[in-house]
């Protein structure tokens, strides 16, 4: 019998995706943020007691001085010394300098534990910020085993995954608050995270640097799969997408080249070679969508990734996340119909 958590993970997990709770960096669940949490634990205590500690010392003060009367009229100013209070200098300073130390030594500590993985990472991933989504590539020496989605960071539990940070258009910052602290895509520049977790579960993120009109609405969230759950869906991940089976689909499929393939990639067959390819819909300014079914949300973690969320998304972008990049399709209801139709195969 597990703990209480364990089992309400158990019941979040029927449908595979178990979440790990709302966005919060004072609860962490890897070794890249857990060093981080606590000095941040430590911080906040260390704050509350020295705020603690001088209100009773001026509350103290000012009870004592009334009690003993010697309160005098704003007009009148002594001409000799008072007693001296270096005694608080002397009492104060050291205690302040060997709080600030400690505290520096402790910061210097924990940016060393997470600075980089503690053993070499076997899987990297290249994670690019666009105005307004995130793609992610993950990075194979066999180009065969290199593969493209969005939004949705699949790890394998136990092991350290290299991220590698790149801004596509302007300054974006990843953050996964539960996993990782935050670290900045800039372009021209490739800036390198890491994740890691033990705990199988969903782990919601955000951008965290202002990047445009729809910055509040560019979300990710990691994965964290069993070694071989994750496994299993990497190789999905490198199935091309299935060839329609119906007339409606194939219809969609002719609709999706005409008005999405300029943006968007579906990786397809070869029917002649027996080869995998961009059929026609070979776009790179929009997410690759050959597994578009398989991720939970549309638009960056804005939209439910549902037949209703998808329909709505694709009629009318601009009425769901204003200023998108996604632009208007006009498409007829048949036209719609048939398109989400066919996107509902590309599992």
């Amino acid at each position: 019998m597990g703990t209480l958590a364990e089992i309400l993970v158990a019941v979040q997990d029927a449908s595979g995706r178990a979440l790990a709770g709302p966005m919060s960096y004072l609860r962490t669940f890897g070794p890249r943020a857990d060093p981080a949490t606590a000095l941040t634990w430590g911080l906040i205590i260390l704050s509350l007691a020295v705020v603690a500690i001088i209100t009773v010392l001026v509350v103290v003060g000012a009870v004592v001085r009334r009690r003993r009367g010697t309160v005098e009229a704003l007009t009148e100013l002594p001409v000799s010394r008072g007693a001296s209070g270096r005694a608080w200098f002397y009492v104060g300073m050291p205690l302040t300098i060997v709080a600030l130390v400690g505290v520096l030594i402790w910061t210097v500590e924990v940016l060393a534990a997470i600075d980089s993985p503690p053993v070499k990472p076997r899987l990297t991933i290249e994670v690019t910020g666009h105005q307004w989504w995130w793609e992610v590539r993950y990075l194979s020496p066999e180009p065969s085993q290199a593969f493209v989605t969005a939004n949705e960071i699949h790890i394998p539990t136990g092991e350290p995954v290299l991220v590698k940070l790149i801004g596509a258009d302007v300054i974006h910052s990843f953050w996964i608050p539960t996993l990782t602290g935050k670290t900045d895509t800039v372009p021209g520049q490739t800036n390198v995270a890491w994740l890691q977790t033990a705990r199988p579960g969903v782990y919601q993120g955000q951008c965290a640097e202002y990047c445009g009109v729809q910055h509040a609405h560019m979300g990710v969230e990691v994965v964290a799969q069993p070694p071989a759950a994750f496994e299993a869906w990497r190789l999905g991940q490198l199935r091309p997408a299935p060839v329609p089976s119906d007339v409606l689909a194939l219809a969609g499929r002719e609709v999706f080249v005409a008005h999405c393939g300029a943006c968007h990639t579906v990786q397809g067959v070869d029917t002649q070679t027996n080869t995998a390819r961009a059929l026609a819909a070979g776009g790179v300014l929009g997410p690759d969508l050959t597994h578009l079914m398989a991720r939970s949300n549309l638009a960056a973690e804005t939209v439910p990734n549902t037949v209703g969320g998808l329909s709505g998304w694709i009629g009318n972008p601009q009425a769901l996340k204003p200023g998108a990049r996604m632009p208007t399709t006009y498409l007829s209801g048949p036209e719609l119909s048939a398109v989400v139709h066919y996107l509902e195969t590309l599992r």
